[in-house]
């Protein structure tokens, strides 16, 4: 390894950012020793100007130097002068590993992180249900152990959207059972703990294919999750507004339902809508605004109900009423 790299990590998801920056560290150490090689900062002790020292230090008894800054987002863009001074000219011997673990990356330190040749790497999961497929698939056939067919559904179908534990399950299944060994659903059910969330959209398809006993499952993952029954009240309630929205317009396709709704970049509520909209027609749609309109009078104290009771009827109610 020659040394002369940037790689300026972020992402939302702690878990996977900090994956991303042990996958990065082992990447660029390689063979060598890493006592001789790596230098980490991290927590709140250490100073950009300590970074940027570090950086500039050649190596004495390696070829390169690997050199980590961990929570950089905790500085504000002044306190970065000496790190985008650093990148201007940056040391040839040495390869910068940069994480940002919160919020925006500040134009300055970006810019200079590209000026300087740097790779910007992004650690979330991919948005679009499409992506995240090729994004967990990517990382199991990265994996040692082997995952038949059903064993990879069953991972899937667990996590839900909590595709941020997907590296410690496989970590684990690697430790349990060694490299190379096939897997099937009853080998990995043991470690995956409890079950993942859901996205929002997993119900309303639910309520709109009519099946009652889909949606109030889901709806237990959600609890599970700890989602709040307004929140996912709001979302239902969004789904059958945007419904009542396109009802006898001339919408034809998503993109035109997309421009009625007022909805930008993704078209995929739009479709989801639109869809439904045509499947329940103008007195059914009626009749699920008259349910929403209900339920949130009954969530905001009408009803003695609890709250995730309330909810779950809605829900049971708009699945009878879609089919």
């Amino acid at each position: 390894m020659a040394g002369g790299t940037v790689r300026l990590i972020s992402g939302s998801d702690e878990i996977l950012t900090a994956e991303a920056v042990l996958a990065a560290v082992d990447d660029l150490v390689g063979d060598a020793d890493r006592a001789e090689v790596l230098h980490e900062f991290s927590g709140e002790e250490y100073t950009v100007e300590d970074l940027a020292i570090a950086a500039s230090t050649p190596p004495m008894l390696a070829t390169h130097r690997v050199v980590v800054a961990r929570g950089l987002s905790r500085f504000g863009t002044s306190e970065l002068a000496a790190l985008i001074a650093w990148l201007d000219d940056p040391c040839p011997t040495t390869d910068l590993v940069l994480e940002w673990d919160a919020g925006r990356i500040p134009r300055k330190l970006a810019e200079a992180a590209e000026a300087a040749g740097g790779q910007r790497i992004s650690s979330d999961v991919p948005g679009g249900a499409r992506n995240q497929r090729t994004w967990t698939a990517e990382r199991i056939a990265e994996s040692s152990v082997d995952l038949d067919a059903r064993a990879r559904a069953t991972v899937v179908e667990h996590l839900g959207s909590d595709l941020s534990r997907l590296g410690s399950i496989l970590e684990t299944l690697e430790a349990v059972y060694g490299a190379g060994m096939r897997l099937g659903p009853d080998d990995v059910l043991p470690y995956l703990g409890a079950e993942g969330d859901v996205p929002p959209w997993e119900l309303t398809d639910a309520i709109d294919r009519g099946d009652v006993g889909a949606a109030l499952t889901v709806l237990q993952r959600m609890w599970g999750a700890g989602r709040h029954p307004l929140a996912v009240a709001a979302s239902v309630t969004g789904h059958i507004t945007r419904m009542a929205r396109l009802d006898g317009t001339a919408a034809a396709n998503e993109k035109e339902a997309a421009e009625i709704l007022g909805l930008r970049g993704s078209t995929f509520p739009a479709r989801k809508a639109l869809e439904a909209c045509r499947r329940r027609g103008s007195d059914g749609i009626a009749r699920a605004v008259e349910l929403a309109a209900a339920a949130d009078v009954d969530l905001r104290g009408r009803s003695g109900l609890n709250p995730r009771c309330i909810t779950e009827i809605l829900c049971a109610r708009l699945a009878a009423g879609a089919r």
